[in-house]
C-alpha cells in the first residue's frame, strides 16, 4: 500500500499533503499581516488628522473682560481717557496676549462708556486731540466727537462702543473686533 502522505497531482507525480497546508498558512499570515498594517496605519494617522483639523473644529475662546481701572477715577473725567488693556485669547493651539488701547468716556448724562480705539473705516488707531476736543483718525481724517459719534470723514459709522461693567469698584471691558467699511456695527470673529 502506498504511503498515506503521498498524493498524485495533475501531472501524475507524487506530492506531499503538507504543501496545501503551507499555502493556507502563508495566505493566512499574509492577511493577518495586512490587517495589522492597516490597524497600525490607522492608529498613527489619528494624531495627524487631529493635529491638522483641530484649529478648524475648535472655536476661538471668548474674550474675558479686562480690567480698565478703578471706576472712581473715570466718573469725574471731563474728557476721554486712554487706557491700555491686556487681552488673552486662545486660538487653535496657540495662546496670545495682546494689548489694545481703549477710551473711557462720559456722555452728557454722566454715563461712563468704553470705546474701541480702532477706526471703523480701515482699522487705524484713533488718538484723542485735546486741542480740537475730537478723535481724529491720522490715516484718512475721519473725526468723531468725545462720545465717539461720527462727525466727518470716510468712516460710515461712529467709533465702536464696547461692552463694559463695574464689578467690585473696577471698570471691566470685554474687547471685541468689529467689521470695517460697513455702516452697521457687526462683530467680527
Amino acid at each position: 500500500m502506498a504511503d498515506s502522505r503521498k498524493h498524485l497531482d495533475k501531472t501524475g507525480e507524487a506530492s506531499s499533503a503538507s504543501e496545501p497546508v503551507i499555502e493556507n498558512r502563508r495566505s493566512f499570515l499574509g492577511i493577518l499581516l495586512g490587517l495589522g498594517s492597516v490597524c497600525v496605519g490607522a492608529l498613527l494617522s489619528v494624531p495627524l488628522l487631529r493635529f491638522s483639523l483641530f484649529p478648524l473644529i475648535r472655536r476661538t475662546t471668548e474674550l474675558k473682560p479686562s480690567t480698565v481701572g478703578e471706576f472712581s477715577e473715570f466718573s469725574s473725567a471731563a474728557e476721554p481717557i486712554m487706557r491700555t488693556i491686556q487681552i488673552e485669547q486662545v486660538d487653535g493651539w496657540r495662546k496670545t496676549v495682546s494689548e489694545k488701547a481703549v477710551y473711557v468716556t462720559k456722555n452728557n448724562q454722566g454715563k461712563v462708556s468704553v470705546l474701541s480705539s480702532i477706526c471703523p473705516h480701515l482699522g487705524c488707531t484713533i488718538p484723542w486731540n485735546k486741542d480740537k476736543r475730537q478723535f481724529i483718525c491720522p490715516c484718512h481724517g475721519a473725526t468723531f466727537n468725545s462720545e465717539g459719534a461720527r462727525l466727518s470723514g470716510p468712516s460710515l459709522r461712529g467709533m465702536d462702543l464696547l461692552e463694559s461693567q463695574v464689578q467690585d469698584g473696577q471698570l471691566l471691558v470685554r474687547f471685541q473686533y468689529f467689521r470695517q467699511l460697513v455702516a452697521d456695527r457687526e462683530m467680527a470673529g
